[in-house]
Formats: C-alpha cells, sequence, structure tokens
C-alpha cells in the first residue's frame, strides 16, 4: 500500500515571506518530499531555492529535468518552467502557462495527483485571484489532503479564500505552524484512488509538452465560448458547464477570474493607447491650424480648431478615468525572488 509521501505547495503574491516561514516549521526528519511553485517573472534568474535553502532544515534546491523527488528535500521550480510530477522524478516543462503564469501552482498540483493520487498533500500560501484552487480540486478528487494558509495571516489572501470556497480543507493554519501538522499526516499508507480523469490527464499531459496541444485536442476538452485567450487571442473553450475555467487551441489555460484580471489589463492598455492617439491628434490639429493661419486660410483655420478641441476634450475624458483608480488590479507575482 503507498503512503502519503509527497507535499505540493503553491504561492503567488507575498510568497516568499510565507514559504521562508513555511520551510522554517518543517521537521528536519520529515519522511516526504516537498515540491515548490512560486509564480515568478520569466525572465532572469531566480535566488528562491538558495534562500529557502538558509529558512529551514531541510535542503532546498533549483529543481533540474529529471531530479529524483528526494525525501527531506525541498525541490523548487525554476523561472519560466512548469515542475510536473511524474512517478518519482520531477519533469521541467516550457509548456503553454496558465492564468499567466510558468511556472503554474495548479500545473504542478495537478501532475502530482496525477502521478500520486492520495499520496499527496497540497499547501495553498499566500497570493491573489484564485491560482490553486483547480489544482487542489484535483488533489483532493484523488484522495489527497488539502491545507491552505490562515487567510488573516497571508499578506494576499485571494489564493488561500479561493481554496476554501471551493474544497473541503483539512487545516486552516499559519504557515510558520504547517510543519507539525504535516509531520503528522504523511508517512501513513493511502488506498489507491482508482484512475484520474480523462480531463485531468490531458491538462497535465498539456502542460508537460513542450510542443502544446495537438491540434483540435483542446476543443475535445468542451464546448466553445465567446472569449479569446489573452495570450494568444485563440478562442477559448469552456472546460466546464459553469464556465470557470477555459483552454484555448494551443493550451493555454486560464479561471475565470484570472481570465477576467487579464481583460482589464488588455482594456487599460488599448485606453491608454487612444488616450496616446487623441493627444497626438490634437497635436496635430494645433500645429495645422497655425500653418493654415500663416495662409491665412479661414475655412481650415476653424475646422482645425474644432478638431482639436474635440480631441483634447475626448483625451481629458478619457485620462481622468484611467487615473480614477478604475484599472487596479492585483499583484499577482512575488517581485523579489
Amino acid at each position: 500500500m503507498p503512503s502519503r509521501d509527497l507535499i505540493v505547495v503553491g504561492a503567488s503574491a507575498g510568497g516568499v515571506e510565507a514559504l521562508r516561514a513555511f520551510v522554517g516549521g518543517l521537521p528536519d526528519d520529515l519522511p516526504a518530499a516537498v515540491a515548490v511553485v512560486l509564480h515568478m517573472p520569466a525572465g532572469g534568474t531566480s535566488a528562491l531555492a538558495a534562500i529557502l535553502d538558509r529558512s529551514g532544515p531541510l535542503p532546498a534546491v533549483s529543481a533540474r529535468h529529471g531530479m529524483p523527488l528526494r525525501k527531506g528535500r525541498v525541490h523548487v521550480a525554476p523561472p519560466d518552467h512548469h515542475l510536473i510530477v511524474t512517478g518519482g522524478e520531477v519533469h521541467l516543462s516550457h509548456g503553454p502557462t496558465e492564468n499567466g503564469h510558468r511556472p503554474s501552482v495548479d500545473a504542478l498540483f495537478r501532475s502530482a495527483a496525477v502521478a500520486r493520487g492520495p499520496a499527496v498533500v497540497g499547501v495553498v500560501l499566500s497570493g491573489t485571484l484564485d491560482d490553486g484552487a483547480a489544482g487542489m480540486v484535483a488533489i483532493t478528487s484523488r484522495g489527497g489532503l488539502a491545507v491552505v494558509q490562515d487567510p488573516e495571516e497571508a499578506l494576499y489572501s485571494g489564493m488561500p479564500n479561493a481554496v476554501l470556497r471551493t474544497v473541503e480543507v483539512e487545516h486552516v493554519l499559519p504557515a510558520a505552524k504547517m510543519g507539525v501538522v504535516l509531520r503528522e499526516v504523511v508517512g501513513g499508507p493511502v488506498e489507491d484512488a482508482g484512475e484520474p480523469s480523462d480531463l485531468l490527464r490531458k491538462e497535465t499531459a498539456l502542460a508537460a509538452d513542450q510542443a502544446g496541444a495537438p491540434p483540435g485536442e483542446v476543443s475535445r476538452m468542451g464546448t466553445p465560448s465567446n472569449f479569446s485567450c489573452p495570450d494568444c487571442n485563440g478562442t477559448l473553450v469552456a472546460l466546464d458547464a459553469e464556465h470557470t475555467r477555459f483552454r484555448c487551441h494551443v493550451g493555454h489555460g486560464w479561471t475565470a477570474e484570472a481570465l477576467l484580471d487579464a481583460q482589464d489589463a488588455a482594456l487599460e492598455k488599448a485606453l491608454w493607447t487612444a488616450l496616446r492617439t487623441l493627444e497626438e491628434k490634437a497635436t496635430l490639429a494645433r500645429r495645422m491650424g497655425r500653418a493654415a493661419v500663416a495662409r491665412n486660410s479661414g475655412p481650415l483655420v476653424e475646422r482645425y480648431r474644432a478638431a482639436e478641441a474635440e480631441a483634447s476634450s475626448a483625451a481629458e475624458v478619457l485620462r481622468s478615468h484611467l487615473l480614477s483608480g478604475a484599472f487596479l488590479r492585483h499583484t499577482r507575482v512575488e517581485p523579489d525572488t
């Protein structure tokens, strides 16, 4: 009978502080491997593994492709790569982003659920929006356990609260106190949970596949929606009847909440572009009006002045809207890793 021996951890904004507290509370005799994803920018390098290595009794390393999952070790996803669990080792993938992220908490959680079933404990720490909730659904559906950081302690409570709304959670704790509980729940035997769902297998394969989705594969996972992917503008397919999760034809994954946030960003960008265009139009009309005055072209002077006034008025309205805070969005990644 297999034992519960894998802990998968996800965090986003505010995650460095939460992860330091989490690994600091782990016991030095933890009979389980730990895999960590922190949402981070794709470019550059990350010192997260070194930070966590100094923060607790367990060694923390940056995961490498094919590295064995070793009990008593913390395996940290590197930037711009999904960390995928495949049996007893980790797989690094440049597969499609999830909610705009690579590495993705949900990709890690789903792969662990497929590979290890009830042997998995999922842990969600500080972060915004609902990243990690879909992955935690996969873990609990396969008999795994759910643990979340107390939202009152988390710097950003969005991710912990999303899990609490979505699945039954065994433990809600401050990050530093999770280690004691995890030592109690890991190591014991678990019963086989049967086979994972076809959708769960396919989504895990998408995240692990560097080539993306085969043509037509995603369209068979759900039903077409009226929405487009913020990453590639492809048509999104709704993966559930409630239209809470989506994928595009090349595999980019989105929850409804993350999609809404991305649409806010796209709309704000478009409005700033419109503002720039209006201001340029007003400037051009002003210059053309001056040239018309110099030529003593009365009708043209009035035309250009009217165009300048119209563009300036519209620009002022648009600028006031943009500066009003209407597009204040969540901080979604931890900037200093």
